[in-house]
């Protein structure tokens, strides 16, 4: 028996204790594989509620695949995220006064290892909570041993392959961290800054146009020391006088050329740019374009972001933008300073930790990128893999065709470290030290790198293990947009690197979860969603039932009514369940449907093959929203609010065999409802299912069957009867509504000239009289009269005396008040909507939610105006 109150509170650790301890979750090897590899979340806390779209929707289909008896894996794990762990830990030094190097890299190491346990531990619990349905059993960590080694292998094969090498270059640098940051980490955003205009004087005495010098501008004034040329549009009618000459850096002496290069605006500014290689990526762009012009590349800066050996004396040790300062008022000491111009313009910031970064020229490990685009790009030309989205092919295509190659070294703690080894001038890339007196690379992986593996990596390769041919590869990677160039891509390449297959067949990107009024949410806005409260308040079902029916390419808005209606429908169904258990209904486990003779029965099974024949569709689709709205709408609407209020008649009859018939198929019904709801809200279906089934503890519907739809019959005449039958009915029941009729009280219906729908309405009564209250059924030709009230059903008319039934006066009076504040209502959603100004102000969702009050108002008032009421 179920209890009488639907508490998700109770049932759902206990059901997630009974399908772990099954051993369900595990694949069964040797079936059709249905492999999906989990996002692994970084152990940096608490997961958030994109973690709960990520995770929900995998385990939607993995579960539905095992219902489908295939060989189901959700692979579990979380990352290692270097970055973001050294951001926490960072964060919990600076309360003492103190940073990484302080505590030196082997403690620091504790210290992550001790964070590790403890945030995978929470991780776990909270995927757990969510019915996320893992094989936890196979549970990987980015950084366990078996993965390390898998890693070091890759780098040295990569390497060996010509596809891996060392180089200087500009990158990304992390001056609080003290690291490379890859591009895709970089968040630009706009400052409010100043453009500086200096003066560089000409070298050798040369003048032009009466003037001794040119002028340029820049926005980081400090990196004047390092510059290296000047460069000018060859376009410029200047330049064919001035490329050759010479001009000299303030405050270093040092002599430079003018160079031609089309990279410079010629209407930004002076129209000449300063060149700076070793501190502008496109100043080194530059300076890859020049060989002969002898371009210097000077390093002005220490990984802590102040200016080194390579400055004028009175500059080493400063801050970067006390060196700026200090620049600006050495060149008006010289009076060589310009002028000062407000200045809005971008500038990269880590994306963990919001400090600005610095192009800074070090000596990294890149990988490649052309040569393994290049396969990608094959792979999907020739559609080895399929996208839900083109959207996502076509920016694939774009990142591939521009490929940069990939700074795969980071200089941090918490990692792989990069298996390479030094000894003097040698150096040796290898798994293992070469021997005494090698000392490994200090650097360790992007942790991009190493999740790149994870496809392959984490089913026991490099050994070729049952299950690495099992489930590689896998059906589908399903993931925000915003990771398909870090993650997706990257495993594409690394899997037809080393699998020479793609490692998923399919792609599936989501948007990002934004608040109800359509905004990023972010802490400093206070509009961040903790799933956790959610699970908490609501149950997993809703939360699941809500992530399901949000899902979508674009940006989704996210608002908790959605999950408190998802949790009403909870205890709709539950109430649904109880409500058939007190009829005496059981739960019919049978795959196929009994013999049906009665027209609402005949109704419910061909409404459900239809349903179910969607689903299928929906979920082939990767259509969670509408896999939610079907569930949802059938449900509540087709299965509670009808054939349950149909079916009451029957149950409560004489006529023993109708009873019979519907008192087994709608528990065959119901149970294929469970089964259809299972992969979305698993908790209270497998509680309903278990408690009413009366089978023994380790039959489970989780690994029940799914419905096979296409085998049902179905009844067009039952569907043709019961959809007339539903139409009347809410016809009758809104005209009452507005009418005034009091819900206890019965009404007569006269049928106006036509017969046959009145034999139709008396054979239909006993529906009728549950449904609408409707007492008796007759004919008349006469149009309505006075105290009388209409309503059109199907093309037919019919007729409701009110006489004894209503007030009649004060039912007139009313109606005509209503119809009154309706119009007044009308009239001031037009003015607005009529308003220009409004309509292109207002933001769109408020325009929107007027046009639709103004929708309901006009159908409100059309009803109002066709009953008479004498």
């Amino acid at each position: 028996m179920l209890e009488k109150r639907y508490d998700f509170r109770i049932i759902e650790d206990a059901r997630n204790q009974m399908w772990e301890q099954s051993g369900a979750y595990a694949p069964k090897m040797g079936g059709d594989p249905f492999a999906v590899m989990m996002p692994p979340p970084n152990i940096t806390g608490t997961l958030h509620l994109g973690h709960a779209l990520d995770n929900t929707l995998p385990d939607i289909l993995v579960r539905r695949a095992r219902m489908q008896g295939k060989s189901a894996l959700y692979q579990p794990g979380t990352d290692h995220a270097s970055i973001a762990v050294h951001v926490v830990l960072e964060k919990q030094f600076s309360k003492e006064g103190k940073n990484r190097f302080d505590y030196g890299r082997e403690a620091f190491m504790e210290k992550a290892w001790e964070w590790k346990a403890h945030s995978q531990g929470t991780i776990q619990s909270q995927l757990r909570r969510m019915g996320i349905s893992c094989d936890w059993d196979n549970e990987r960590f980015t950084m366990d041993d078996a993965y390390s080694k898998a890693v070091s292998k890759v780098f040295v094969e990569l390497y060996e392959r010509g596809l891996i090498y060392r180089g200087q270059r500009l990158v990304n640098w992390d001056p609080n961290m003290q690291t490379a940051v890859s591009d895709l980490e970089v968040r630009h955003k706009e400052v409010k800054g100043h453009l500086w205009h200096f003066k560089y004087p000409f070298a050798d005495g040369v003048t032009y146009a009466g003037e001794d010098g040119i002028s340029i501008a820049t926005t980081r004034p400090e990196t004047i020391l390092a510059d290296g040329a000047v460069a000018i549009n060859p376009e410029d009618p200047r330049a064919k006088d001035l490329v050759g000459k010479f001009v000299i850096v303030p405050l270093v002496n040092r002599k430079i050329p003018i160079i031609a290069d089309d990279y410079v605006d010629p209407e930004f500014g002076s129209g000449m740019v300063k060149i700076t290689a070793a501190h502008d990526f496109n100043d080194f762009e530059v300076y890859k374009r020049h060989p002969d012009a002898g371009i210097p590349l000077i390093n002005l800066l220490t990984p802590e972001a102040k200016m080194n050996e390579n400055c004028p004396a009175d500059y080493v040790g400063l801050d970067r933008l006390a060196a700026r300062k200090k620049v600006i008022g050495d060149f008006k000491e010289l009076g060589l300073f310009i002028q000062e111009v407000e200045h809005t313009h971008n500038v990269g910031h880590a994306e963990r930790n919001e400090v600005v970064l610095e192009p800074y020229l070090t000596n990294q490990w890149f990988i490649k990128g052309e040569p393994l685009a290049e396969k990608v790009l094959h792979a999907i030309k020739t559609e080895q893999v399929q996208f839900v989205y083109d959207r996502d092919r076509r920016y694939m295509e774009h990142w591939l065709n521009n490929i940069q190659d990939w700074c795969i070294s980071r200089q941090l703690w918490w990692g792989h470290r990069v298996p390479a080894w030094y000894k003097e001038e040698e150096v040796h890339v290898g798994e293992d030290s070469p021997g005494e007196g090698w000392q490994q690379d200090e650097d360790i992986f992007d942790t991009w790198f190493s999740s790149a593996l994870w496809p392959f990596v984490t089913q026991g390769w490099p050994e070729k293990t049952d299950r690495v041919e099992q489930f590689y590869p896998g059906q589908v990677i399903m993931n925000g947009r915003d990771i398909v160039p870090f993650w997706d891509i990257r495993m594409l390449m690394l899997g037809l690197e080393f699998m020479e297959e793609v490692p998923f067949k399919a792609v599936y990107s989501h948007g990002l979860i934004l608040d109800e009024k359509g905004q990023k949410m972010s802490k400093s806005k206070g509009n961040v969603v903790d799933p956790i409260a959610l699970l908490d308040a609501y149950g997993a079902d809703a939360v699941r039932l809500t992530m399901a029916s949000i899902a979508s390419a674009e940006d989704m808005r996210f608002s908790e009514q959605k999950v408190e209606q998802n949790r009403n429908f909870c205890t709709k169904l539950w109430n649904a369940a109880r409500f058939m258990e007190m009829k005496g209904v059981e739960l019919q486990t049978d795959d196929m449907p009994p013999a049906l003779t009665h027209p609402v029965n005949q109704w419910l099974l061909s409404e459900l093959q239809a349903v179910s024949t969607k689903l299928d569709e929906h979920f082939d689709a990767y259509e969670f929203n509408q896999v939610g709205y079907q569930l949802y709408h059938f449900t509540w609407g087709i299965f509670c609010d009808w054939y349950l209020e149909l079916i009451k008649p029957i149950l409560d009859g004489e006529d023993s065999a109708e009873k019979a018939e519907t008192l087994y198929f709608s528990g065959w019904a119901f149970e294929k409802i469970l089964r259809l709801m299972h992969p979305v809200i698993p908790f209270i279906s497998e509680e309903i299912w278990q408690n009413q089934t009366g089978l023994t503890a380790t039959d489970m519907l989780m690994t029940r069957s799914w419905p096979q739809a296409a085998t049902w019959p179905t009844f067009a005449e039952a569907q043709s009867d019961i959809t007339w039958l539903m139409t009347v009915v809410t016809s009758l029941r809104r005209v009452r509504s507005v009418g005034g009729v009091p819900v206890k009280s019965k009404v007569n219906v006269q049928v106006r000239d036509d017969e046959a729908v009145a034999k139709k309405l008396k054979e239909w009564l006993p529906f009728l009289h549950a449904l609408a209250n409707v007492d008796a059924i007759g004919q008349q030709t006469a149009a309505a009269q006075a105290g009388e009230m209409t309503a059109v059903a199907a093309g037919t008319e019919l007729i409701i005396p009110l006489q004894g039934v209503v007030d009649l006066a004060g039912e007139q009076e009313r109606i005509q008040r209503e119809i009154a504040k309706q119009e007044g209502e009308l009239g001031k959603i037009d003015k607005l909507l009529n308003n220009p100004g409004f309509v292109s102000r207002a933001p769109a969702e408020v325009v929107a939610e007027n046009k639709a009050k103004k929708e309901a108002i006009l159908a409100d008032l059309e009803l109002l105006k066709q009953v008479t009421v004498g």
